[in-house]
């Protein structure tokens, strides 16, 4: 029996972090560096797409009662959340950074 494949959509948010991640490590050490990362990101994201309730959802209670979820990538933490057969893919933060209240400012301000 096939496995179910779900659609994984970069939100706007998203693509301009991947984009800035691959141009960070390009600057640093080059474009092989750049296109190992954002390889490991997109096979993630592939991942995804046949197992989306992989990762756990995220720790804050907050975003936990909302759906957010979230997968680790080397040093970056992918915010995602299923909605029907897609995966929105939220934000690729630097796990280093205070990723939770950076999200918490974007999802809850008033607009």
């Amino acid at each position: 029996m096939a496995e179910k494949q779900y659609n994984v959509r970069l939100l706007d948010p998203a693509q301009g972090e991947l984009e800035d991640i691959a141009r960070l490590y390009c600057s640093l050490a080059g474009p092989d560096s750049a296109r190992k990362i954002t390889d490991r990101l997109f096979d993630a994201l592939e991942q995804l797409s046949r197992f989306p309730l992989s990762g756990p959802p995220l720790r804050e209670a907050e975003f936990r009662s909302l759906g957010y979820r979230f997968i680790v990538v080397d040093k970056y933490v992918v915010i995602y959340k299923l909605i029907g057969s897609t995966v929105f893919v939220y934000h690729i933060f630097d796990g280093r950074s205070d990723y939770p209240t950076l999200f918490k400012s974007e999802l809850f301000r008033a607009d």
